[in-house]
């Protein structure tokens, strides 16, 4: 059989989706904004927002980009957080007939620099907290039209202020900046409501979203992801939640705690997109990181899914507040983005009573490719079975099969894989088969019953809390430091966050120091793609013809 997995799929799953449900995502946003006007959308800092107000707030965004004079296809950048401006952004560019650039809000202006030249973003919509970093760049950039976001813009009058006063002025969240040529968010809104949005002309093939990944060259490149990419992933997913789903009360709105950065293309189809879909309630987490506040804003709520990274999951379990929430209606666990540790999923089941399901898949995959059954009652340790409508072969390095039970790179063909890599007919080629498989540069093996393990990466890239960090982005970047002869990146295991950058450098000063290498990498590098640990050597194992051997500097 050429797909055993299909004989282990849970009752109810069907082998195939019917992609077409929709012929776009504008299409999705405005039959869910409508169809569920009445039912809350979002909660954040305590308040509820409704479809209707999304619907509205969107429609008004979409107008005002539209009167900017941008053509459909035009790309629009979103560097926000977990706030309400977010979904609301999104909907409005998709509405508008442009397409979606999320930016991690987190970036330097180096890394904000390229996204924003290379994807060729006309405007942007940011937060203030992060407004600092695009005015160091913004004379660089092709990017012209600025919206500018304040944390309290959609909370009312009164409660609005408060919030920005405290993310201001006692939180000091917000670095000085000087961008006269913004708009404000809520302006913008108000300028839109004004006008009639022009009904997007996009259909399946169109691009929706650029979803920035780490490159083989040290550099970010976008996939291309089409709105029948992120369409297919949705219905997929939902079609693999039933199981799960059908345990909720019959009438009772499917509530998913959303810690998960939405411009993460995990969280952006997990909750935003499919949350739209079924009329679900997300709660909006703004910073994962700040683990109290986050239990502190489930302790008021019911909610029934919690997506996460392996690190979330670990640090809420073991965190003292953890007993002040009510973890009785939690249906679903959802673990992607990075391996789930068997330590953290035997804690999380022993304190919520609800398994981790372990999932798979990549920015290129819309993300979803592989999951384990919902109906499971523990972990598994694997990445589970092929979605619907996917086919996942094991390749050697000739491009041939291997046996059930030999390694192999995991190859996936599905209508959630990519077009390819924006402007990068180069890479695209590289990375995909003649008869339409993306080759993943993990190496998996798959048993009798088709599930599938992740037992070493082709790639050298680290994996620090779900995110990609690529080696010769770094090692690219240690190159320009005037002290640095030559430097190698690479991951080491951490119990924290899974795996941590290590460099280790060769010195051309020999005054060169540990400080100095840090702070480098800290004007350059956002968070997590910084050196946890620094080593010095005097020179780098290479092969004959001069590339370093990493492999020799992990062993």
């Amino acid at each position: 059989m050429d797909k055993p997995w299909l004989s282990h799929y849970p009752a109810g799953v069907p082998a195939d989706i019917k992609t077409d449900l929709y012929p776009s995502l504008v299409q999705l946003v405005d039959h869910a904004l409508s169809t569920h006007a009445d039912k809350h959308a979002y909660v954040f800092m305590g308040k509820r927002f409704t479809f209707a107000q999304i619907d509205g707030w969107s429609r008004a965004m979409a107008a005002y980009l539209q009167s900017l004079g941008l053509t459909t296809g035009d790309r629009v950048a979103v560097m926000l957080p977990n706030v309400p401006q977010y979904p609301v952004a999104v909907a409005g560019i998709l509405r508008a007939g442009f397409v979606v650039v999320n930016v991690n809000p987190l970036y330097t202006p180096r890394e904000l620099e390229h996204q924003l030249k290379d994807s060729g973003a006309k405007a942007i919509i940011i937060l203030e907290n992060f407004a600092a970093t695009l005015q160091q760049v913004l004379d660089k950039v092709p990017t012209k039209h600025v919206v500018l976001a304040a944390m309290g813009d959609l909370l009312g009058l009164v409660k609005g202020a408060l919030v920005n006063y405290v993310v201001r002025n006692k939180r000091k969240l917000v670095p000085p900046f000087s961008l006269p040529q913004a708009v404000g968010f809520k302006q913008a809104l108000q300028q839109g409501s004004t006008r009639a949005v022009k009904p997007a002309v996009v259909g399946p093939d169109d691009v929706a979203v650029l979803q920035y990944t780490g490159g083989t060259t040290g550099v970010s490149k976008g996939a291309v992801l089409l709105h029948r990419n992120l369409v297919a992933n949705l219905l997929q997913a939902e079609a693999w939640y039933q199981p799960a789903l059908k345990k909720i009360p019959e009438g009772e709105q499917i509530v998913t705690v959303c810690a998960l950065p939405l411009y993460h293309i995990f969280a952006f189809n997990a909750n935003m997109l499919l949350a739209m879909h079924m009329g679900g309630c997300n709660i909006l987490i703004p910073n994962a990181r700040d683990i109290p506040a986050l239990l502190k804003a489930l302790s008021t709520e019911r909610f029934h899914s919690f997506p996460a990274v392996n690190t979330l999951f670990n640090a809420i379990a073991n965190h003292a507040d953890f007993g002040t929430v009510s973890w009785s209606s939690l249906k679903i666990s959802v673990g992607g983005g990075m391996a789930v540790q068997s330590g953290t999923a035997k804690l999380w089941l022993e304190k919520t009573g609800c398994p981790i399901i372990e999932a798979y898949g990549l920015s290129e995959t819309s993300p979803g490719a592989t999951c384990n059954p919902v109906d499971a009652t523990a972990w598994a340790g694997s990445i589970g079975l092929p979605m619907p409508s996917t086919d996942i072969t094991l390749l050697d390095d000739e491009g041939r099969p291997v046996p059930v039970g030999e390694p192999g790179e995991i190859c996936i063909r599905g209508p959630q894989v990519m077009a390819g890599y924006w402007q990068r007919p180069d890479e695209t080629a590289k990375v995909m088969t003649a008869d339409g498989y993306f080759r993943s540069g993990d190496i998996g093996v798959m048993d009798s019953r088709g599930y599938f393990k992740i037992v070493d990466r082709k790639k050298d890239m680290i994996l620090v809390s779900g995110f990609n960090v690529y080696p010769n982005e770094v090692e690219d970047l240690l190159s320009q430091h005037p002290g640095v002869l030559e430097a190698a990146a690479i991951g080491v295991p951490d119990e924290h966050s899974g795996e941590a950058v290590k460099v280790v450098v060769v010195k051309r000063d020999p005054a060169l120091t540990e400080d100095s290498v840090r702070q480098w990498c800290e004007t350059h590098l956002t968070g997590y793609k910084r050196p946890r640990v620094v080593e010095f050597r005097a020179e780098l194992p290479k092969t004959p013809v001069g590339k370093i051997l990493r492999r020799e500097l992990r062993g």
